[in-house]
């Protein structure tokens, strides 16, 4: 048993995955088709053998990747990443949602465990601390760079 990359055509990923996912094929085990991998989906499966059976019937599943991997090679893909990752202190972010839409803020602080980032409005007359959620904001200039 191993986990193999199947080739896809470009974003027909989850199409691909949802159908191999769909037959009921007592060998394949596990489907995964993450958003930071393109044109490949992972499939847990006993061989390839049973894999080349199944795809022969999916259309966009191109090919198999030669060779098998392990659960370390793909374990990152199976834990969420946080939507704050990659901002800091000091950036200044665009809020792309909330009342406060489209304006500039700079970060204040971070709060990892809720996703959550407080933010000072640029063009504010006073300076208003406003927390919003880490999808709501979008970096467009970072100190660390």
């Amino acid at each position: 048993m191993g986990i193999f990359a199947v080739k896809t055509t470009a974003s027909q990923e989850r199409t691909v995955a949802d159908m191999i996912a769909s037959r009921e094929e007592d060998e394949v085990h596990a489907v995964l088709a993450p958003d930071s991998l393109t044109s490949y989906v992972m499939v847990e499966a006993d061989n390839s053998a049973v894999l080349e059976r199944v795809m022969d019937e999916i259309p966009h599943a191109r090919s198999i990747v030669p060779g098998k991997s392990s659960i370390t090679e793909v374990e990152h893909f199976l834990s969420p990443t946080p939507d704050v990752e990659g901002i800091a202190e000091g950036d200044i972010v665009e809020l792309v949602a909330g009342p406060f839409k489209g304006e500039k803020a700079r970060v204040q602080r971070i709060d990892e465990g809720k996703d959550q980032v407080t933010v000072e409005l640029y063009e504010a007359t006073v300076p208003i601390p406003v927390t919003v959620r880490g999808d709501q904001i979008r970096v467009l200039d970072s100190e660390e760079r």
